[in-house]
């Protein structure tokens, strides 16, 4: 694993990371490989310390695509905000910010065992209650790419949902490495979640992210969820993102 300067700090809460992020001084350090967009790594100064990095996305270095609208980054951001109101805390903190590449998402860095993802960690039963979230999460925020990679073991020993950006369309598009569960009941805590939700409705900050079509067709996906009580099959089989790491 590779060091990180960041492994033997205690870990911000997520209060801290937002007031950080929301304020620090952003110095980019370089583009992140493998990313099909712009993704840079990020210090975060506040006054004379570094407490974090963390992963910025600007807009203009999104690559256009067919099947999304453009503004990537604020569904980044909405993912964080689902994720919270949901109350399960696996996308790390993320706001909006003008770079200094421009307007785009910025998303709190979690130092990580790199090595380590969904499928390596999938036989450990410590992980199963996250992983579970993590697929009711997906399947209400419709994520059109949850690769196993994109699960990352935490130092602080938590999962982290990371690359949300492809999430929230309308159209029923779910496309995620997270099927073992198919058939299993909902976790009450799910469940019960899930409930909440769908009585509240999204808070206005995730809300005024979507346009109404995605607003209607997040509740709807919840709603779905909710009264299944179970974790759906993939009877097509095709519902796999590629690569699936």
């Amino acid at each position: 694993m590779t060091d990180n300067p960041f492994r033997d700090r205690d870990p911000l809460t997520a209060a801290e990371a937002l007031r950080i992020l929301e304020t620090a001084e952003v110095d980019v350090l370089g583009r992140m490989p493998y990313s099909s967009n712009a993704t840079f790594l990020v210090d975060l100064h506040v006054e004379d310390a570094v407490p974090a990095q963390a992963i910025y996305k600007p807009e203009q270095g999104e690559r256009p695509l067919w099947d999304f609208p453009d503004q990537l980054y604020k569904r980044e951001i909405a993912a964080f905000l689902l994720s919270e109101q949901l109350g399960w805390g696996h996308v790390p903190p993320t706001v909006a910010i003008d770079g200094p590449l421009g307007i785009g998402s910025l998303q709190l860095f979690v130092p990580a065992d790199f090595e380590e993802h969904y499928f390596t960690l999938l036989d450990d039963q410590r992980y199963h209650r996250a992983f579970k979230e993590v697929c009711a999460f997906d399947l209400v925020a419709n994520n059109t790419d949850r690769k196993g990679g994109h699960l990352l073991l935490g130092l602080d020993g938590d999962i982290h949902a990371i690359d949300n950006g492809l999430s929230f369309h309308s159209e029923f598009k779910v496309r995620t490495v997270i099927w073992d569960f198919a058939g299993e009941s909902l976790p009450e805590h799910v469940r019960q979640a899930l409930v909440n939700f769908v009585d509240a409705g999204p808070v206005p900050e995730l809300a005024a992210l979507l346009d109404p079509f995605e607003r209607d067709a997040l509740l709807a996906r919840a709603r779905a969820l909710m009264l299944e009580g179970s974790f759906p099959h993939d009877p097509t089989g095709r519902r796999y993102p590629w690569p699936m790491v």
